[in-house]
């Protein structure tokens, strides 16, 4: 049914059509937005690989209290 979908003819003229749409001056922003969200989204994805517990754990450490040295007056 979807066999040869993506041929190299057709990536070349879809690559003009958006060429032609946004102009040779927004691809660069549209690319980096594009990269962007498929970091967040490859980020969000191996979070959610991680066991819950350490998730939990990362949320509920809390700091060690600093200890104060006291000084002989």
């Amino acid at each position: 049914m979807f066999e040869g979908l993506l041929q190299p003819m057709h990536l070349l003229v879809i690559l003009i059509i958006v060429l032609i749409i946004f102009g040779p001056g927004k691809l660069p922003q549209i690319g980096a937005g594009l990269g962007k969200s498929i970091r967040e989204f490859k980020k969000a994805m191996s979070e959610i690989d991680k066991p819950q517990i350490e998730i939990e754990a990362k949320e509920n450490k809390k700091p060690e209290p600093v200890q104060e040295e006291k000084k002989p007056v």
